[in-house]
């Protein structure tokens, strides 16, 4: 949709909620769900290895990919590119991109793609990470960032149809990825998607802990299920 949105984010030249999540970025609006457009979940990396899941954008992302497109626009970048540029300056910034390298590091995952650090996927080794949300573009309940319960993503027929209409398609183009879920929302997705046998159990590494600094339970939850992450990896890339 980016080619729909890209005019009016031209047009922007300030990045708050007050400018952005507005009627004319809006998806879906109804009771309490608002669903707004945002630039960084537009294009697929067919050639990755790893596929990291998280719900669905924050706010933080969100204003990042915002700004990242309205410059690249100015600058009259190809739209691909400004894709592209808008996926890698607005994944999972911040803590949360810092607890995700050092748990995917202590994981060795980096060994098993013959790098230094996970760091590197979200620097010049990129070609190997597809990052995404269940749901692609930001969700607010009641005017908040949506973390996955208050509805669930299943009990709730809008955020379903747009977990299928997106994510379902992601996943099917890139079927032999390792999948990496933040949290137990997007755990409750994989598990609905194994049953419908769309991916295989051994291809999703079930039990890791979300990287948000506001999970308290992080390196309790990691402690605990470490061993059984890393026979997942073991097996994994030993028929991959």
């Amino acid at each position: 949709m980016f080619e729909k949105y890209c005019k009016e984010i031209k047009k922007l030249d300030n990045f708050n909620k007050e400018d952005i999540l507005i009627e004319k970025f809006e998806l879906y609006n109804n009771d309490n769900i608002k669903i707004y457009y945002a630039p960084h979940n537009e294009i697929i990396n067919y050639k990755a290895k790893i596929f990291i899941v998280g719900i669905t954008p924050g706010w933080t992302q969100t204003s990042i990919a915002y700004r990242t497109a309205r410059n690249a626009l100015l600058k009259e970048v190809e739209l691909q590119q400004i894709k592209i540029e808008c996926k890698r300056s607005s994944r999972f910034v911040g803590s949360m991109r810092k607890n995700l390298i050092e748990m995917l590091d202590e994981l060795e995952l980096n060994r098993k793609l013959h790098i230094k650090s996970c760091n590197e996927l979200f620097e010049d080794k990129d070609h190997l990470l597809h990052t995404t949300s269940i749901i692609p573009y930001p969700v607010f309940i009641n005017n908040k960032n949506y973390t996955g319960s208050n509805p669930k993503i299943m009990d709730s027929k809008i955020l379903y149809d747009f977990t299928k209409k997106y994510f379902y398609k992601e996943v099917k183009c890139l079927s032999n990825t390792l999948i990496i879920p933040l949290g137990k929302a997007v755990e409750e997705i994989l598990q609905q998607m194994i049953k419908e046998k769309l991916i295989k159990k051994e291809q999703c590494l079930l039990g890791f802990p979300h990287p948000s600094g506001a999970n308290g339970h992080r390196k309790s939850q990691f402690k605990e299920n470490k061993d059984k992450l890393l026979y997942i990896i073991e097996e994994y890339f030993k028929c991959n």
